[in-house]
């Protein structure tokens, strides 16, 4: 999630109040306790840590025979094999000798219905806005255009990216209306504009004889799912209670995604797409808000004020969920912001279908989400994280198996919802967010009547209630609160899962969660990595030995492994909030980042990593004031697709004046393999 503010008239794009007040459990205390294994960063802020620790934190060694270790022969095949550039503050991408660069559909890019063009002056209006590319790329995937038949073509595909918010100066010709300033109203189209460039844009595309790739114009995969595109809600919250609204009065639809972060693909070739701070869309007048509210910061203040739009159709009203006041049924929109904050499954090869809201994976702030390997006749595995400072990193595990041949989303509407508690002395344990399960249901007995965080309990309905409430659920269960947990990558090779921990400002500080042994920095403005080994390499198991892979840092931050440092930042490799992460094809991970652009980090950037070593290399740098997120490859690895959000300046194009979030095309000049 970006945390730059572009137009100096617009909110915080993070807009993302810490709402955890739970207290749960902080492993400082336990520290002390003997330990086997060790992972300690040194460097500046690793004195900091030391100061407050006194020792090392635990982890998985490298050395230890249960962490997943691989082999000579896969070492050799993740190996780094590009000079790494440095560090800059051009507006322009910069990356290795020896490839080349190109953008690709920007936003306002025609894809779909009439195909009107984009005009550079912001003169679009909201219906155009519905047939373009949508803005602030993020997660993206490319599927093959032969995957249904098991092909797995390199040369023409579906290049499916999400949309995570807007920049309102550059989406209208003279920036938007203030409501403050018109009689607090806004202008409907300007609404309908921003609505519609959120989302997720479906592209079909081809590359030529000439290697150079284009839009299959008149494509009928070409789509735009928006805030407006009607879904069905699937899961243990389908025609729950708390979810009717005027809309959807038995509660099995409601419109819309907003705030597309990352995704996931599912091993039966469909699109996630996650809703991450989508608590900021939405306004209340209640001063009594419910608890479904209270624990995400929906209060009275929305992020664009979409629900003064002047025409007051229902389209825009539904953002206002005060539970008082309707003059009528067909008003009454008080449980809208219940029907977000999922995982939302799209079928991009079928233009026709509805996109499915998958309730049973949680509601919270999703990042994305990213699947264990799919094995026939087992349950299907995923992991999330909820992006936000002290929440907490998901597994879902279906009741049901995975077959091949049958496959579907069906598998993700009954399942287990797990979260985890990483431990002092390096294990973790997954701990079931499930009424039926013994030790949370004593947990909840015993939280009843009792203040958890801001939140008198009062307990659960039924588990229906657990899920709307996920994040109170996992207060309850006693999980353990994390630095801002954002994209996880499972290796393809080991089975090893990894999330970036971004940073957290607030970690330490007076009246604040304390440090933990998985996150033992006070104040961390530069993150981590950890990665766990699931106990018998089993994804469905209920335990897992943990460690962190790298702490990010300046120059000289070092992470130390049993009195080792296993890697030591320097100028080709320093690096801040690691927040995208992806596997390639090949075993090498990726890492993006979304921080602070000053000295000596400057432009954002992505990385690559050999998993095996820890050696980590820069690989390409954005342009002034971006964040670099969302990345994906063709399936020979000869192509990648990497996303750049929120540019400066009139970055990519110096011709225009205003900014244009795109997609980037880097290929190797010699035709290889990218990263080899």
């Amino acid at each position: 999630m970006a945390k730059h503010d572009l137009d100096p008239n617009y909110l915080d794009p993070n807009f993302e109040p810490v709402v955890n007040h739970s207290g749960n459990t902080s492993f400082a205390s336990v520290l002390t306790a003997r330990m086997q294994r060790r992972t300690l960063m040194k460097g500046s802020v690793g004195a900091a840590l030391a100061s407050v620790m006194g020792m090392g934190l635990v982890g998985c060694s490298d050395s230890d025979d249960d962490n997943g270790s691989t082999t000579g022969d896969v070492q050799s095949s993740t190996e780094l094999g590009f000079k790494p550039v440095a560090v800059s503050t051009e507006n322009r991408v910069v990356v290795p000798e020896g490839y080349s660069t190109e953008t690709f559909v920007p936003w306002g890019t025609p894809i779909t219905g009439s195909y009107p063009e984009y005009r550079a002056d912001g003169t679009n209006t909201g219906e155009d806005q519905e047939q373009q590319v949508g803005m602030h790329h993020d997660g993206v995937h490319f599927f093959p255009i032969d995957q249904k038949s098991g092909g797995n073509s390199s040369t023409e595909g579906l290049l499916v990216m999400n949309h995570e918010y807007i920049n309102q100066g550059a989406l209208h010709a003279n920036g938007p209306t203030r409501a403050a300033d018109n009689g607090n109203v806004r202008p409907a189209d300007e609404v309908r504009k921003e609505i519609a460039a959120h989302g997720v844009s479906v592209i079909h595309i081809r590359r030529d004889s000439n290697g150079a790739w284009d839009i299959v114009f008149g494509s009928p995969f070409n789509r735009r799912i928006t805030g407006n595109t009607e879904m069905d809600i699937r899961g243990p919250l389908r025609g729950y209670s708390k979810l009717i609204t005027a809309y959807s009065p038995n509660a099995t639809q409601t419109r819309g995604t907003l705030n597309n972060c990352a995704m996931g693909p599912t091993p039966w070739g469909t699109y996630l797409t996650a809703e991450e701070n989508w608590h900021g869309y939405f306004a209340t007048a209640d001063t009594e808000r419910p608890r479904e509210y209270v624990r995400h910061g929906v209060n009275d203040n929305s992020r664009y004020d979409w629900e003064l739009a002047d025409t007051g159709a229902d389209e825009y009203m539904r953002f206002n969920v005060t539970t008082t006041g309707a003059s009528s049924a067909a008003e009454d929109y008080r449980n809208e912001a219940n029907t977000y904050g999922y995982m939302v499954e799209i079928d991009p090869f079928t233009p026709e279908s509805k996109p499915q809201k998958r309730t049973a994976l949680g509601r919270f702030g999703h990042e994305g989400v990213i699947f264990a390997s799919a094995k026939e006749g087992e349950p299907v595995v995923c992991y999330s994280g909820d992006d936000s400072r002290f929440e907490y990193i998901y597994k879902f595990v279906s009741s049901k198996p995975y077959h091949a041949a049958t496959a579907g989303g069906y598998l993700l509407d009954e399942g287990t919802l797990y979260v985890a508690r990483f431990n002092a002395d390096g294990s973790g344990d997954w701990l079931a967010l499930d009424l039926e399960d013994a030790d949370f249901a004593d947990k909840v007995a015993a939280a009843q009547g009792t203040l958890v965080g801001d939140i008198q309990f009062d307990g659960f309905e039924n588990q229906a209630d657990v899920v709307v409430n996920t994040r109170l659920a996992a207060d309850i269960a006693g999980a353990t609160t994390m630095d801002r947990p954002e994209w996880g990558a499972v290796d393809p090779k080991t089975g090893e899962v990894y999330f970036t921990l971004t940073n957290n400002s607030n970690r330490g500080k007076e009246g604040f969660d304390d440090v933990n042994a998985a996150n033992p920095i006070v104040e961390n403005a530069t993150g981590h990595i950890i990665r766990w080994t699931e106990a018998g390499n089993d994804h469905t198991a209920t335990s897992f030995d943990w460690d962190i892979f790298v702490f990010a840092g300046e120059q000289g931050t070092e992470t130390v492994v049993d009195g080792e440092a296993v890697v030591t930042l320097d100028d080709t490799n320093i690096f801040n909030s690691p927040d995208g992460l992806w596997f390639d094809y090949n075993g090498r991970l990726w890492i993006q980042t979304d921080g602070s652009d000053a000295a000596p980090y400057q432009n954002n950037m992505m990385l690559a990593a050999n998993p095996v070593t820890r050696e980590i290399k820069r690989f390409f740098v954005g342009p002034v004031g971006c964040e670099v997120t969302g990345v994906v490859s063709t399936p020979d690895v000869k192509t990648m697709f990497v996303n750049i959000q929120h540019p400066d300046g009139n970055w990519p194009n110096a011709a225009e004046d205003r900014p244009r979030d795109a997609t980037v095309i880097v290929t190797r000049d010699d035709g290889g393999v990218i990263g080899a």
